[in-house]
Order: C-alpha cells, then structure tokens, then sequence
C-alpha cells in the first residue's frame, strides 16, 4: 500500500483549519443601546424616515464582553425593525463613563449597569422615608468612580426641610433639585435636558412618580410591553426613554444597593482635581481619612480658608463609605 492508498479521515470539528482574522464589518450601522432583555438588546438606529429600533443579538466575536444600556455600538444584518427581524451587534465602542457596582463589598467581580450617562440623578425623599443616608454615599461614590456628574434630586420637600441633606454634603458643591407632587419640573428639566441621566433610588422615595412625570409614556412601555416585544421588564432592567423636549432618562429600578469591591479612596478622590494633587505627598497607602496619620490633606486644610475643611469632611463621609458593610449601605 502506498500514500496514495491512505485515508486520512478528518477530525470531528471538520478540517478547516482555524483562524484569528474577524470580518471587517464595513457594513456596520452605529447605534445606541436602549434596553437589554434575556440576551437581546434593542438598539436605536437612524433610518431612512428617522430613528428605527432594532432587536439584536452579541455577536460571537464579543467573546464575554457584556452589552448594556448606553452602549454605542455597531450592528449588521437585518437594521429595519420589521417584527421578528433580527440584527448583531459586532462592536462596543470605548465608554466614556460607567456607573458600576459589585454583590456586596466582598465580591470582587464588578458589574456595569450603564454606559456613557452624563448625570447620576440620586433620588431621595427628605422624609417618609427618611433619606438613607448610606445609600447616598454609596451613590455618589459610585458616580465620582465611574466619570458621571452627580444630582440630587430631593423629593416630599413640601412635607420636610431637605437643609440636614444638603448641609451634609455642602462641601462637595453638589447640585440639587427640590421636589414634590406639585412642584414644577423645569428646574429638573432644565439640569438634565439634551443629556443622558440615569435615575436611581430606593423604593418609596417617588423615583418611578417622577420618571412617569417626565416620560408620560413610561409607565406603558415598562408595565405593558417591554421595548423588543417580549413581555414585561423585570425590576431589574434598566431601560432608556426620551425626554419629549430633548434628552434621555434611564430608569433603573433593579439598583437597591452598590457594592464597592472595585473601588478604592483614590478612585473617590481623582474626582477633586485640587485634593488629588496634594495627596500626591500622602504617605503610602493612606486612606485619607481622620485616623489616616500624616494626611496631607489634613494640613491643606487648616492652612485654607474654612471652606477648605467643608470639603475635606464632605469627601471624607464618601471615603466612609468605601469598604463598609451593614445596615444603610
């Protein structure tokens, strides 16, 4: 028997040999993620009579880079949004911001909830319920962390002052929105028109009120029909909406609680240009806070004006928050 006798039978995956090279997907059409739902996301493209949304799937290539809403990204296949169609998502452009949370502050594996928001709009009742004040750290850390601006959006002030919260962080020059049934919106309106926001607050604060407020259509599209057609949304989806004058608000109603496994005193602290670089002298592995010895930001403080020491114990009740564990947080 010579060579030309030999079989070679081919392995079970077939003989084609494997390659690293991916499909160019010049084709591709950019668009923005606006609610993801059991592994297909919905993603707004522009048409040819105006913005169309399109069901897709992640591409394979992706590997396990996760999709979420406010991602841009860019899709192949199928962009019409005809019932039924379905289209891929072959890239995630680089996110300028994330707001990001763990499990619990012991579990390292970080989780990002939303991508390329502008404003965290931290909703919080002054009264009944009482603001949960570790919450709010929470929050405000995660927002520091993750490149977004922080709002305070402060509901039920006909029914209390919202002063002790706003005297709280007053160091942190943090903007703030008083709220109630009756109060106008305009003020909200006109702090997070033509950007995109991302609302978060526990339950009985008046967040869901105040979305439906400022998307009349919001309570249909999440109590109804999700925005691909596959039933309700679950609490914990966050899903996109348009404001009617300009802009974006991304509900999430799923975040109760932010896990800051992934975040150290120095991610807090690059959000203050001036304090930032004078921690540079602090000694190594300082925390920054009052039982830290030898924290140059102590002595920044008392040689500066009083407005100084507001905001090293407005930043020091945030660094409080970091690696905390109990109730409230």
């Amino acid at each position: 028997m010579d060579e030309d006798d030999v079989r070679v039978r081919p392995g079970r995956r077939g003989s084609r040999p494997r390659t690293r090279t991916r499909p160019a997907h010049d084709d591709a059409v950019p668009g923005l993620v606006i609610a993801v739902d059991r592994g297909r996301m919905t993603v707004r493209v522009d048409g040819p009579e105006g913005p169309v949304d399109v069901t897709t799937m992640r591409a394979r290539e992706l590997g396990k880079h996760g999709v979420v809403v406010g991602d841009r990204v860019r899709v192949v296949g199928d962009t019409s949004g005809r019932t039924d169609s379905l289209a891929r998502i072959v890239t995630i452009q680089e996110r300028t911001t994330s707001l990001r949370r763990t499990a619990d502050d012991t579990d390292p594996t970080e989780r990002v909830v939303v991508a390329n928001a502008d404003l965290l709009v931290i909703v919080t009742s002054v009264t009944d319920p009482e603001p949960a004040l570790g919450f709010l750290d929470r929050c405000l850390v995660a927002a520091y962390a993750g490149g977004l601006e922080p709002l305070l959006c402060l509901t039920k002030t006909d029914l209390a002052s919202a002063q002790p919260l706003l005297d709280r962080y007053s160091g942190l020059r943090l903007n703030a929105v008083p709220m109630s049934r009756e109060h106008p919106l305009d003020d909200l309106l006109d702090r997070i028109g033509d950007r995109m926001s991302v609302f978060v607050g526990q339950s009985g604060v008046g967040k869901s009120t105040l979305v439906n407020r400022l998307v009349p259509d919001a309570l249909r599209a999440t109590g109804d029909v999700s925005k691909i057609g596959k039933g309700r949304h679950t609490s914990s989806s966050a899903v996109l909406f348009d404001l009617p004058g300009g802009g974006t608000v991304i509900d999430t109603p799923g975040i109760r609680s932010f896990g800051l496994a992934h975040v150290s005193a120095d991610h807090v602290l690059a959000a203050f240009d001036e304090m930032a670089d004078v921690a540079v002298d602090c000694p190594p592995g300082c925390g920054h806070t009052a039982e830290d010895p030898d924290c140059a930001l102590d002595a920044w403080a008392a040689a500066g004006p009083p407005e100084r020491q507001d905001q090293l114990a407005a930043l020091r009740v945030l660094l409080g928050a970091v690696g905390q564990v109990g109730p409230g947080y």
